[in-house]
C-alpha cells in the first residue's frame, strides 16, 4: 500500500518506521522540506520517500496527519480531497492556542479537521498511545492478545482501511463510533488515553458494535 504521512516528528517517524517495516511504501513530509528528511529516508530504507506535504498528500489513498493540531489549517485541502485522512493529532491548548469551541466541547478537533478537508474522509486513530509505546507494543498476528487502537470515523470504507493498517503493524482496531462521539472517547483526558489497554478491555470501555 502507498501511504502519505504529513509530519515527521516522533509520531510521524514512528508510523513511517512501522509501515515501511511492514512493506508499505511511505511518502513522508514535514514543514521544512524534503532535504531535511534525507537521513530519515536513508534510515527507513527503500520503501521511504521524502516529499513535500502536497506530494505526500497525493501519494496514496491513505494519508496520516501527524502535525501539531494548531497547524491543521496549513494542510493542503485540495490535494487531500478524495483520500482517507487519518487524524493522529491531539489538541493541546498550551501548544496550539486556546480554541473556545474545543474548550467548551461543542466540537472535537477531528471534526474541525474534517471541516477544513471537506473532500476527504477523516478517521481518528493513532492519537491515544505514546509514540514510543506504539513502536514497541505491536504483536504478531498469532499472539493471544493485542493492544487496542481506538478508531473513530463516519465513513465505513475509510474506517476499514484504517483497521487494516492497524492490524498489519500488530494492533487490534477498536471501533469507537462516529468521528464526533467516538473521538471524544479517546481524546486526552479520557480514561483510555495513553492507557495502553488490551483490545478486549478497550472494547469493553468504548467499543461499539
Amino acid at each position: 500500500m502507498k501511504i502519505g504521512i504529513i509530519g515527521a516528528g516522533h509520531m510521524g517517524s514512528t508510523l513511517a518506521h512501522l509501515f515501511t517495516a511492514a512493506g508499505d511504501d511511505v511518502a513522508i513530509a514535514n514543514s521544512r522540506g524534503p532535504d531535511t528528511l534525507l537521513d530519515l529516508e536513508a534510515h527507513l530504507g527503500h520503501h521511504a520517500h521524502a516529499r513535500t506535504a502536497e506530494q505526500a498528500a497525493r501519494y496514496g489513498g491513505v494519508v496520516i496527519i501527524a502535525v501539531p493540531f494548531g497547524h491543521y489549517r496549513d494542510l493542503p485541502a485540495a490535494a487531500l480531497a478524495g483520500h482517507t485522512v487519518v487524524d493522529a493529532t491531539n489538541y493541546d491548548p498550551e501548544r496550539d492556542g486556546r480554541d473556545e469551541r474545543l474548550e467548551h466541547g461543542s466540537v472535537t478537533s477531528s471534526e474541525l479537521l474534517q471541516l477544513h478537508l471537506p473532500g476527504a474522509r477523516v478517521v481518528k486513530a493513532f492519537n491515544a498511545m505514546r509514540w514510543d509505546h506504539l513502536l514497541d507494543h505491536g504483536r504478531s498476528a498469532g499472539a493471544n492478545r493485542r493492544y487496542g487502537i481506538p478508531v473513530s470515523g463516519d465513513d465505513p470504507e475509510a474506517k476499514r482501511q484504517v483497521f487494516d493498517l492497524i492490524e498489519q503493524i500488530g494492533y487490534e482496531p477498536v471501533d469507537a463510533g462516529h468521528l464526533g462521539e467516538g473521538g471524544r472517547k479517546h481524546e486526552p483526558g479520557t480514561e483510555v488515553y495513553a492507557a495502553d489497554l488490551w483490545a478486549d478491555t478497550l472494547w469493553a470501555r468504548i467499543g461499539v458494535s
